[in-house]
């Protein structure tokens, strides 16, 4: 089986460049160095988490649940991050 966790790190790069080269055109992008790597360790915590359900030898259907919980959990943690939508010491302003 070829591995897939090489191309895990460069996808993380390649989407985190998205805010980098918006930043250099507009003011309304505003990412300091802790959160490009607060992103960067939440995308290779879900693409590296997505990669090991895959891997294991479950049922198709449990399979996606797993990974729709993953998804969801990063999508949680990221609205709470940016704009605080549960109110944590760690909301976003």
């Amino acid at each position: 089986m070829k591995t897939k966790f090489p191309i895990i790190p460069f996808a993380a790069v390649s989407l985190l460049l998205i805010p980098f080269i918006a930043m250099q055109f507009t003011k309304e992008v505003n990412w300091s160095a802790s959160d490009f790597i607060i992103m960067g360790v939440l995308l290779l915590l879900v693409g590296s988490g997505i990669e090991v359900v895959r891997r294991k030898n479950i049922k198709s259907t449990r399979r996606l649940i797993y990974i729709a919980l993953i998804v969801i959990s990063f999508l949680l943690i990221w609205l709470e991050l940016a704009v605080g939508i549960f109110g944590t010491p760690w909301a976003g302003k």
